[in-house]
């Protein structure tokens, strides 16, 4: 784990194995951001210039140090267009830092001085850094070369120090929540499963305090949790559903959050096509948000009660599992007619839906590796958010503006749920095909109770990153939405008790 503190000594005076600093693009070439221009002085900007530094968002160039500094060397980053003074953005300081720390990989002291005006920006750099310096190395046998920063400086002046150790302090817990859920979803399916993930929770949960239950197979039965218990019915992992709460004296309001947890996914007897099977570990990305996000909330102390519902079940073929066709009786009693067992996400999502409704919370966030659709209209690096209450769609999606998630509202249209009509049985679990993402979240909604504010969020794009590392994205897992889910949860905190 990376360490992180924040410190005021001069750049040029600071041990240290390199020292990180921003550069930007000017109109007449590289131009050194506040932060740099008070360790290196206006000459370093002529060797950038010489040496074709731009200052484009992404760049990173290494380079010796120069006479006068304790540190070895220097590594200019592009923050992309220069700003007045220095209010540059937090995402662009998240994704500088986190290029920084990439690039950075194995050293033992990074000092960064960045642009850092405000607790705001401190916090960016802060979070940027640690989640770029992330490693999922659980599974090598031999040293690896993306081995993490062990020891991350934020440069501040003295001024700001007390602000910027708050800001720091969350930023922190942050970072170590999205890579938790980021470790779960990098875990392969033979070792995470829907016991060892409620195992874990559960051992996680008591060690900050949180209220856990689990129900098991026999207990799902007793309650007639017919959709996680017919997803999981094909495998020899048997479900669970579970509950992890974070509880405040003082709050005012509560939260409950849903998430998706197919710790892998075949696709059942509807069975995924030849290329898409090797990520399906994946698709368990909304409990990690979920399960990440209780425990963030937790942490910072947030004034608020959230509550976490992990489904979590395993889909696959095998002659106990569930067939197009059959009916399941949901928790609740509504039944549900399946018509592709590809299906299974909203299936197991419904049993919570209904089972958290039953505790009246203030709103409901569902959280969802859900459908290939919402990927092909978004792409993968937005994720989709619907909503039963356009006021509280319009919250989730200022949460995640300002976490730097990228999302995108998608509409509920009503000639849609026709589709989802069943000859046999109240509903069925596949609708029209044009649209699927949305019709998915149709199905969702007859599941929330009514008057109750709730919002859908599909992240099938941006959970599983299969590319190149970027910014603070790695390959594999990105802890998509842990972030949005925690601000969210600050927004619901604070307005229940702004009293102005």
């Amino acid at each position: 784990m990376t360490a992180l503190t924040v410190g005021t000594t001069p750049a040029a005076s600071l041990p240290a194995d390199c020292v990180v600093i921003g550069v930007a693009k000017g109109p007449a070439g590289p131009v050194l951001a506040p932060g740099a221009a008070e360790a290196l002085g206006g000459p370093f900007a002529t060797l950038l210039r010489t040496l074709g530094v731009t200052g484009a968002e992404g760049e990173a160039v290494k380079l010796p140090a120069p006479a006068g500094m304790k540190a070895g060397l220097v590594l200019a980053v592009g923050l992309g267009d220069a700003a007045d003074g220095d209010a540059y953005g937090a995402e662009v300081l998240r994704r500088a830092a986190g290029v920084a720390t990439r690039a950075l990989a194995g050293a033992a002291t990074v000092a960064l001085a960045l642009p850092v005006g405000s607790a705001e920006a401190v916090g960016a750099v802060a979070l940027g850094g640690l989640l770029g310096a992330y490693a999922f190395t659980a599974y090598r046998t031999v040293d690896h070369p993306a081995a993490p920063v062990r020891e991350l400086v934020i440069l501040v002046n003295r001024d700001g120090q007390t602000h910027a150790e708050a800001a720091v302090r969350r930023a922190g817990v942050l970072a170590q929540e999205v890579n938790r859920a980021r470790d779960l979803i990098n875990t392969p399916a033979n070792d995470l499963h829907p016991e060892s993930f409620a195992a874990a929770v559960l051992t996680t949960g008591r060690e900050y305090g949180l209220a856990v239950d689990v129900l098991d197979e026999e207990a799902l039965a007793a309650g007639a949790y017919g959709g996680i218990l017919g997803v999981g019915q094909g495998s020899a992992r048997p479900p669970r559903l579970v509950r992890i709460a974070h509880t405040h004296p003082e709050a005012n309001a509560s939260l409950a959050l849903v998430g998706k947890g197919i710790t892998y996914d075949s696709g059942g007897i509807s069975l995924k096509p030849v290329g898409a099977n090797e990520i399906m570990k994946r698709d368990m990305s909304g409990a990690a948000a979920v399960f990440a996000a209780v425990l963030a909330a937790a942490r910072l102390r947030l004034r608020v009660n959230v509550t976490g519902w992990l489904a979590l079940a395993e889909n696959m073929p095998s002659g106990s599992a569930v067939r197009p066709g059959d009916v399941l009786r949901m928790y609740g009693g509504r039944t549900v007619e399946v018509l592709n067992t590809d299906a299974e996400g909203r299936l197991v999502l419904a049993d919570a839906l209904v089972r958290a409704g039953q505790e009246r919370p203030d709103a409901i966030v569902d959280v969802a590796t859900l459908t290939a659709a919402m990927r092909y209209g978004l792409g993968n690096h937005l994720f989709g958010v619907m909503a039963n209450d356009d006021a509280f769609r319009d919250r989730v999606l200022a949460a995640a503006d300002r976490a730097g998630e990228r999302a995108w509202p998608m509409p509920l249209p009503a000639e849609l749920r026709g589709s989802l009509n069943s000859r046999v049985a109240d509903i069925a679990n596949y609708g029209e095909r044009m649209g699927g993402g949305l019709v998915a979240g149709l199905f969702l909604r007859e599941f929330v109770p009514a008057g109750t504010p709730w919002a859908h969020l599909d992240i099938a794009g941006p959970a599983f990153h299969e590319g190149e590392p970027h910014g603070y994205t790695p390959n594999g897992g990105t802890g998509c939405a842990v972030r949005t889910l925690v601000g969210l949860a600050e927004d619901t905190a604070i307005g229940a008790h702004d009293v102005s």
